[in-house]
């Protein structure tokens, strides 16, 4: 009788069909020039790499890459072990999480994207492909992507045009205006008084991206007086050419479990992570304008945004060091003053009276 040999692989669990795909941009982007799907695919990996490998090959294009939204996916595994297996294919070539500038002048947004390989590259192909890739973020699609599966859903068909001219008048009624009454304290004469004018809001673009910060996080809550005391250091930022949603994603990348002071860590950060001054070039004629595509890797453990040859494998240089040396992170300075500053606190009311 022949014996059986089981794989000590787990089986890749199937792709939902209630699986959520992310915004028009965002999203799983596949790289070109794959090899084609087989068996053995990722044999080289551990099994909870290999598995976790497996699930995200099999994702259409376009779907969420997010930690909790894969956990949700994959039971055997929670989200602390799926952020890990990303490190890990990470290092081993098969993602590059990405954030790129689009539009130009005032019209510039970032768009993120987690680029992924079935096949394993090394640090200089990424680099290569991602200074060279500029399809389109929001229409092109990736050069050996499948058509997407049935259970995407299609675009909502447009809603029907309305007619114009007299026909549209018949079919939409107009209500009849009705005449001012004076009131009895009015002379019939006199004309109403006019609505008081509406004063713009006195904030600059830098006082509302503080402002903003708490509400996409509420460790980075602000009062109105600590965005009035951080205005200059975020104005600097502007004057010196980054966007707004750069300087806020810069400000809530790699946040600690818990912030104690969110003034301190703000202002640490505005004062430490502060952009250099770009040199004056000269400035290109009006009717032919020079779009600039501006691409950054997020270090795939923390989400700090650098250039691709300052994050090998995908990785910054702190979470580079634990993944490859198993060394513990070296504390904030922030924290570490926020932590005594507490305790002092702490002391003083304990204190007898």
């Amino acid at each position: 009788m022949a014996a059986q040999h089981f794989s000590s692989v787990l089986p890749v669990p199937a792709v939902s069909a209630a699986y959520p795909m992310a915004k028009p941009g965002y999203g799983k982007r596949s790289a070109p020039g794959q090899q084609p799907r087989t068996r053995d695919d990722f044999a080289l990996l551990p099994a909870r790499e290999r598995y976790v490998a497996g699930f995200v090959d099999h994702l259409p294009e376009g779907a969420a890459m997010g930690v909790k939204q894969l956990a949700k996916q994959l039971p055997l595994y929670g989200q602390q072990a799926v952020s890990t297996s990303l490190n890990a294919l990470s290092v081993a070539g098969h993602l590059r999480r990405v954030r790129r500038a689009v539009g130009v002048g005032d019209e510039t947004r970032w768009v993120f994207r987690t680029f992924w390989s079935r096949t394993a590259r090394d640090n200089e192909w990424w680099n290569a492909y991602l200074a060279t890739e500029n399809d389109s973020p929001d229409t092109a699609p990736a050069p050996d992507s499948a058509p997407p599966p049935p259970w995407v859903p299609a675009e909502e068909p447009p809603l029907p045009a309305q007619p114009e001219g007299p026909a549209a008048a018949e079919q939409v009624p107009v209500p009849a205006a009705v005449p001012h009454q004076p009131t009895p304290t009015q002379a019939p004469d006199a004309e109403p008084p006019s609505p008081p004018t509406r004063e713009a809001a006195p904030f600059s673009p830098a006082y509302l991206a503080l402002a903003r910060l708490g509400r996409d996080d509420h460790r980075l809550g602000l009062s109105a007086d600590d965005c009035t005391t951080l205005e200059p250091l975020a104005a600097q930022w502007l004057d010196r050419g980054v966007t707004v949603d750069y300087l806020t994603s810069t400000l809530k990348a790699g946040l600690p479990a818990q912030v104690d002071s969110p003034i301190g860590l703000i202002r640490r950060r505005l004062t430490d992570k502060m952009p250099p001054r770009l040199p004056t070039t000269a400035s290109t004629p009006a009717d032919t304008p020079t779009p600039t595509r501006r691409v950054l890797v997020e270090c795939t453990d923390c989400g700090r945004p650098g250039q691709p040859e300052a994050l090998p494998d995908g990785l910054c240089r702190p979470c580079h060091t634990i993944h490859t040396a198993g060394s513990q992170p070296s504390p904030d300075p922030t924290q570490i003053a926020a932590v005594k500053a507490h305790m002092a606190n702490l002391r003083d009311l304990l204190k007898p009276v």
